[in-house]
């Protein structure tokens, strides 16, 4: 069992760190540029309402049915809500804290690091925070195909070979694992932006 649960915790981590990596990076471009964010928005949108299961087969077509597929799908799965929480987050910053900042000498640099960044920050964690629960419900479809070992792979042998208390043993596995890694970002959000929530 710890074997599957290790590799379906590395899936997740390469999937959602590169939707981690790159999310910010699309969602800070948007929301600074509008014409970015006319030309970028609707595939972000497409991207969004589309199921996993919709485009896995396209993915197993293009990179095989080895891990690539899966990081591929467990990306797709986290990047959409990353960026999208970003762009919400920079819309939701205060005129009057850039125009302090710029009244006070701050050049662009300044402003970024210190004003737009932080004031993005729990809205990027909480799109991260989002993702990667939604990664990891997708980890049983990333791993229909070639997913041993993975606990999702080892949940849908199990079911297709009916050995049922495997089957139920993996979903409970499944279920408190999402628990944890939830309980855990929550945890992190609140160290890294203390400040979330309380009167400005």
């Amino acid at each position: 069992m710890w074997e599957h649960l290790l590799a379906s915790f590395r899936r997740i981590g390469v999937g959602v760190g590169c939707a981690i990596v790159l999310g910010p990076l699309v969602g800070f471009l948007m929301g600074r540029s509008r014409w970015v964010n006319s030309l970028t928005e609707p595939y972000l949108n497409f991207l969004r309402a589309l199921p996993p299961l919709g485009y896995i087969g396209l993915l197993i077509v293009w990179f095989g049915i080895g891990d690539l597929s899966k990081y591929w799908l467990l990306f797709l799965a986290a990047f959409p809500p990353i960026a999208i929480s970003t762009i919400n987050g920079m819309r939701g910053i205060r005129a009057d804290r850039i125009q302090a900042a710029e009244s006070m000498g701050a050049n662009s640099w300044q402003i970024t690091t210190h004003v737009i960044l932080p004031s993005t920050l729990p809205d990027i964690l909480s799109g991260i925070r989002i993702a990667t629960g939604f990664a990891w419900t997708t980890v049983v479809a990333a791993e229909l195909n070639n997913g041993i070992p993975g606990i999702g792979g080892l949940a849908y042998v199990s079911g297709t070979q009916l050995q049922t208390a495997l089957t139920i043993a993996c979903i409970m596995v499944i279920g408190l694992c999402a628990v944890a890694l939830d309980t855990a970002l929550k945890y992190l959000a609140q160290l890294l932006v203390p400040w979330h929530g309380k009167a400005s």
